[in-house]
């Protein structure tokens, strides 16, 4: 009878060797690889680095949390395209030197079992070879958050029919020196795990298999002429050596030395990393900066996941995650996520030179700038390039202060479109609350009138007599409209005071009290304030400035002289007030004195959001911005 193979003996070659296939630059896979060999008894590790690694590797792990690299410089190996199924050399002089390397990386497989080995003082075998072609980068393999609802030998048996054989000599060379060298470690141990790359698992397997006791001389060690070197790395330079986001790689990290598990680490780290994003955002932008509450964090992941469906990924790319921030909160806050998303919790000074990575490059201290080799190849990453507007720097604010002419201001009509629809809400939703109070209810004859009142029918239910409602005739329009969205300003906040007439017959007379817009210049001639408070008149009409005028002196806040303008201009009995709270008695007590009434519309009655973005408004030092004001202005 023939024994059959199950899934358990997949990875065993036989009692004395277990070899794992490994897929680099994944923190699931390196998460399902320790779960894997906490299970498996062993004694020795063999990995399928070259001996000449050893030390460094080694010294750059011990260093962990802190992020490393060990790199071989003008390296005489090549690399060959998996892909396009041909050897590149890099003979043209023009063409930078190559330099193999090994990011130290605690979401790297290899990375981790060696942390794993080293932590359980297990024997560890160098089995690789720097001068055999390395792939620069691995196949495209199915993402490995699947690993979370199965387990590593379904996942890895599942991806067998879609590894190609070896295309070339220099991979069959690669794979046949792996064999033979695993091969030799199992005379010396009685238990050993390899690793190898997935898309080399089942071909190496094949050639142990073969040759399971080979008799000739084992292949010649590394004797590279250059040895590989650690590099601390510069801060900056962590989102190009890392496989997973530096912010989550910190997660993962924290997750460990917390003994916590780590298989929810990316789906909670990204609703951290919005969270920690908004908290750097408000901190810097204060006031102005734009409502994010939680429901819009959660529709924003929402949209993330179906974008990352539509790309027929399991997790988002760090492009869909940015680009999704930008689109549903703005270019301010997306930048902040890209500076958290960018940002690893745990550094510490190395007694190591310092490199600074690029692109698959990387400028090495004492030895110039490289191509970047990895010997633990992730998938193929696609760089997309993302517009997003950067705050200016100090220097550039300060210029564009001092060119700015006084005389010369304007409004953004966009920003002045938005406000003067609001406005019109404003006074829709006042003429509502003053048509309620005058509506009344009448017993039912012979026509419906506005409606059956419900709640007077059920009260009268014991009669069977029908109610209806009875709304009063238009009581005119509202023409002056009072926006308060700070309830107590503080004068020394809100320094610039200003009456602008409208443009056009669309516009009002505008009053307001804002911060003054070149504390905060975003542009050259385009400066940027927050409302305090403001007074619209609609039809617009010319009044004088109220700011300087003398029959409103009596009026000791910034919200007074505003309502007291708004009675003496308003040709209304009415003035439509919108604050967080109710008018109080001193502003009642205005109203009276003109002979005016209060309508108070509450703030609560529109989003938080909508109300952030109206309080920001730009001022342009002249018409002639507005040709390019679109480039520095940007909205959610």
């Amino acid at each position: 009878m023939n024994k059959t193979t199950t899934l358990e003996s997949v990875f065993s070659i036989d009692p004395n060797l277990t070899l794992i296939p490994v897929v680099h630059a994944s923190a699931p896979f390196a998460s399902a690889l320790l779960q894997e060999l906490l299970k498996r008894p062993f004694d020795s590790l063999a990995v399928p680095l070259p001996e000449s690694f050893a030390l460094p590797v080694t010294q750059a792990i011990e260093q962990l949390p802190t992020l490393s690299l060990v790199a071989q410089p003008n390296a005489q190996a090549n690399f060959f395209d998996l892909e396009n199924n041909h050897r590149t050399t890099e003979n043209d002089d023009s063409a930078l030197p190559i330099a193999t390397c090994v990011p130290i990386d605690p979401c790297q497989a290899i990375i981790a079992a060696i942390r794993f080995a080293l932590g359980e003082h297990i024997p560890i075998h160098w089995v690789g070879q720097t001068h055999l072609p390395a792939p620069s980068h691995a196949p495209y393999f199915p993402d490995c958050y699947a690993l979370r609802s199965t387990t590593l030998e379904r996942f890895c048996s599942a991806l067998l029919p879609s590894i190609l054989p070896p295309q070339n000599s220099e991979h069959q060379s690669r794979i046949s020196h792996l064999a033979r060298r695993i091969a030799h470690c199992t005379k010396k141990n009685s238990n050993t795990i390899a690793l190898c790359s997935l898309e080399d698992w089942p071909w190496v397997r094949q050639a142990i298999l073969e040759d399971r006791n080979p008799s000739g001389p084992l292949p010649e060690l590394d004797t590279a002429e250059t040895l590989p070197q650690n590099y601390s790395i510069d801060p900056r330079g962590y989102l190009f050596l890392l496989g997973e986001l530096p912010f989550l790689t910190g997660l993962f990290e924290r997750a460990r030395q917390e003994c916590d598990p780590d298989d929810q680490v990316l789906t909670e780290g990204l609703k951290e990393l919005f969270i920690n994003a908004r908290s750097s955002y408000r901190q810097e932008l204060g006031n102005r900066a734009r409502q994010i509450p939680p429901l819009l964090i959660s529709q924003c992941l929402k949209y993330i996941r179906n974008q990352s469906l539509l790309e027929r990924r399991m997790t988002p790319s760090f492009y869909t995650i940015v680009r999704s921030a930008q689109q549903m909160m703005g270019d301010p806050f997306a930048s902040h996520l890209v500076n958290t998303a960018t940002q690893y919790p745990y550094e510490s000074p190395l007694p190591w030179p310092t490199a600074r990575l690029g692109i698959q490059q990387a400028d090495l201290p004492d030895a110039g700038r490289h191509q970047l080799v990895s010997l633990l190849p992730g998938p193929p990453l696609q760089w997309t390039t993302l517009a997003l507007q950067r705050p200016p720097k100090k220097s550039e604010q300060s210029r564009w202060q001092n060119r700015w002419n006084p005389y010369m201001q304007c409004s953004w009509p966009e920003e002045d479109t938005q406000i003067e629809s609001f406005r019109s809400r404003i006074v829709e939703r006042a003429r509502q609350f003053l048509g309620a109070d005058l509506a009344r209810t009448e017993k039912f004859t012979t026509s419906i009138m506005d409606g059956i009142d419900l709640r007077e029918t059920l009260r009268h239910w014991y009669d069977g007599s029908l109610y209806v409602k009875v709304n009063p005739p238009s009581i005119g329009q509202l023409d002056a409209t009072v926006m308060i969205f700070d309830p107590e300003p503080d004068p020394r906040q809100y320094t610039w005071r200003a009456t602008w007439f409208s443009e056009h017959a669309e516009e009002s007379t505008l009053a307001f009290f804002a911060t003054h817009f070149r504390d905060q210049m975003i542009g050259p001639g385009i400066g940027m304030a927050t409302y305090g408070g403001s007074m619209f008149l609609y039809p617009p009409r010319p009044i004088p400035d109220i700011w300087v005028d003398t029959r409103i002196d009596f009026a000791e806040t910034l919200e007074q002289r505003l309502l007291a303008a708004a009675c003496i201009h308003s040709q209304s009995r009415h003035i439509a007030v919108m604050s967080p709270t109710a008018p109080g008695l001193v502003l009642k007590k205005i109203a009276k004195r003109f002979g005016r009434k209060i309508v108070h519309v509450p703030l609560s009655h529109f989003s938080d959001s909508t109300i952030q973005q109206l309080r920001i408004f730009h001022v342009l030092n002249g018409r002639h911005v507005r040709s390019y004001a679109a480039n520095f202005i940007r909205k959610a």
